[in-house]
């Protein structure tokens, strides 16, 4: 049986708090774009992502997130933070180790969030942003606002992980949880088994429980953040907007978040943007449909070069 494609080989680079594995790809000298993964998938959702970027120009970088495959913590008294300003913060600091000045960010879900949290306190250092799903920073004062039920079952991950059952659950079993989440986040995606067993190998990270937990029960309220991200979280409560170029996807398959027209969440982009639906693809859009995804990061790339310097036009 044929081993599916895999990413690599994998470097490694030292920030403050982590030691973060990454896939490189492209010539060094072009323009940087992060390709950053959600939960619970990791690197591979962009394995047909990098190669065109590559061809395109971009040196592409794809990082493991904390938590995930072989990026590890540098320290055993670092907290194990799942927060939204620790993903945030991580890429800035993965900028600063390989002395990138600016980037292209890019993802889904929690790589999504990264991504924008980057884009809203360091616009100086981000080129322009693809996020599915639009505007990714969470409002935790509002966390227990509740959603229409029907939404609510979908996301019934983030109230097991609220209890140490769920705890225990994930711990015992993060392939099988995955494969549910797979299922219901993305309905129409044929995914084989062996994509599965390729992205399960990124859960046995022996951090990779406690980082999850905390994100969700620090997303509900139910988890302080670590005292090293508070300044950050307070910004975040404002929810600050995304000044840079921006171009957002909806999967029209997504299972779990309803595609829009992205009106509802346009006043948090104040840069030029552009937003699309995205046909047959669910909430993994970079691996099921990696060529709308490619051809997003490409596009804000020529929706920067549009909106800056003498030629600018109005977003």
């Amino acid at each position: 049986m044929q081993e599916r494609q895999t990413l690599f080989p994998l470097r490694r680079v030292r920030t403050d708090v982590l030691d973060v594995a990454y896939h490189e790809a492209g010539p060094e000298d072009g323009d940087t774009v992060l390709l950053l993964h959600g939960f619970p998938y990791d690197v591979h959702s962009y394995v047909d992502v990098a190669p065109p970027l590559a061809r395109h120009g971009f040196h592409v970088v794809v990082p493991y997130l904390r938590g995930h495959g072989p990026t590890a913590f540098l320290s055993p008294s670092t907290p194990r933070s799942g927060q939204q300003a620790a993903l945030g913060a991580d890429v800035l600091a993965l900028m600063d180790a390989l002395g990138i000045e600016r980037a292209y960010l890019a993802g889904y879900d929690w790589g999504g969030r990264a991504a924008c949290v980057a884009a809203a306190l360091w616009p100086e250092r981000v080129l322009g942003l693809v996020s599915v799903n639009g505007y990714l920073i969470q409002d935790i004062g509002a966390a227990t606002r509740p959603l229409p039920p029907e939404r609510e079952a979908g996301f019934w991950y983030f109230y097991y992980f609220l209890t140490e059952r769920g705890r225990t659950g994930l711990a015992a079993d993060p392939r099988e949880v995955a494969r549910i989440i797979w299922e219901r986040n993305s309905p129409e995606w044929a995914f084989h088994a062996r994509d599965l067993d390729r992205t399960a190998r990124a859960f046995a990270n022996p951090d990779y429980t406690d980082v999850v937990v905390h994100s969700y029960r620090h997303r509900l309220g139910f988890a302080p953040g670590a005292d090293a991200y508070a300044k950050l979280e307070a910004r975040l409560a404002g929810l600050p907007p995304v000044p840079v170029p921006t171009v957002t996807l909806d999967g029209l398959a997504d299972g779990n978040f309803p595609a829009t027209d992205g009106s509802a969440t346009a006043r948090h982009f104040t840069g030029p943007r552009l937003h699309r639906k995205v046909a047959g693809a669910g909430h993994n859009l970079p691996q099921e449909r990696p060529e709308a995804f490619a051809a997003a990061v490409c596009d804000v790339r020529v929706l920067r070069q549009e909106n800056t310097g003498p030629h600018r036009t109005a977003g």
